[in-house]
């Protein structure tokens, strides 16, 4: 794997590859040294032209953890606020000698012209661009998935047969996008619930049903809710009438939770809008993975990092060598 920019490009023996091997990182933090030696003289950086402290600090969390060397670029105060194209930034991280560098952006599509242009020789992972896609956070939303469905260590297993109902705003969400691609490689089935107006203009090639009434699809019994953020910054029009009219048309209140069936789970990429798309009794049930997906993020992006970095040879011993100071399991 060169780069990592889109789900739906992904192969399903890969994303099963990258979640397999997510299950070995997962494994390492349960040791009381968290860390391996296999990224050790590797340089990794954070290039982040959009505020995300959650994204950030998890993927800087596991390059760390792979014994990498870290570099945090912020675009805000930087030279990139003063008019440096992204251009002139590439190449200023390939004088430094950067291996991979994460990418978040506002404009869709920079992570491709990153990894594609030439400026620079080095992995690219996409963070998050425009309202195009998050591929990590829903790598990481499948393998939380995974764990709760079938057990953690569930080695080899993909989603066939998972119904995921997605709910909210479907129309400025890149993880919605991530989410709806990679799931249908992983065999699982998809409906997007939300009011016309959140909902993009054309989806008839996306592999996913729609409708509009979430009580109706929560009557359904799905496997999976996953609750989206309204984000309110990205919005700049009355995509609803009013907040409280949304929460109670679109929210996961605690009635329509107790009416979800015994074993499914309810999601959120965060961060949330408690009382808005979600009830904080929804959020801190026992049927929320909300945590885990936090904690199953590191775990996601050390594989990615090492499949990226390490070459990917997971027949070596890679992933199973002993922490990098020698310590205790």
């Amino acid at each position: 794997m060169r780069h990592l920019l889109s789900t739906k490009t992904l192969s399903r023996d890969d994303a099963i590859t990258l979640l397999d091997v997510a299950e070995d990182m997962a494994d390492v933090q349960e040791r009381e040294v968290k860390k391996l030696p296999t990224l050790r003289g590797k340089t990794v950086v954070n290039l982040f032209f959009e505020d995300s402290t959650r994204t950030r600090i998890s993927f800087e969390a596991a390059a760390k953890r792979l014994s990498a060397d870290v570099i945090n670029f912020s675009a805000k105060g930087s030279s990139v606020s003063k008019g440096e194209s992204l251009k002139d930034t590439a190449q200023t991280l390939a004088a430094m000698g950067a291996d991979a560098v994460v990418v978040r952006h506002s404009a869709s599509g920079a992570p491709q012209t990153l990894a594609t242009s030439g400026w620079i020789d080095a992995g690219v992972l996409n963070a998050g661009d425009g309202m195009h896609e998050h591929p990590t956070q829903a790598l990481l939303d499948a393998f939380t998935m995974r764990r709760r469905l079938h057990g953690r260590g569930s080695r080899g297993r993909d989603l066939d047969g998972v119904s995921v109902t997605i709910v909210g705003d479907i129309l400025h969400s890149r993880v919605a996008r991530s989410n709806v691609w990679l799931l249908q490689t992983l065999g699982a089935d998809v409906r997007l619930v939300a009011p016309p107006t959140l909902l993009p203009v054309d989806v008839s090639g996306w592999p996913a049903t729609i409708g509009y009434d979430l009580d109706s699809a929560i009557d359904a019994r799905p496997d999976v809710v996953m609750m989206l953020r309204i984000q309110g910054e990205r919005m700049h029009a009355a995509y609803f009438p009013t907040e409280r009219e949304y929460a109670r048309r679109w929210g996961l209140d605690e009635e329509r939770l107790a009416r979800l069936g015994a074993d499914s789970i309810v999601m959120h990429p965060g961060p949330m809008n408690r009382g808005l798309e979600i009830s904080a009794a929804a959020a801190d049930s026992p049927r929320s993975t909300v945590r885990e997906q936090v904690a199953n993020g590191v775990s996601v992006r050390m594989a990615a990092l090492y499949l990226l970095l390490s070459g990917g040879d997971r027949d070596g011993q890679k992933t199973r060598e002993e922490p990098a100071d020698g310590g205790a399991r």
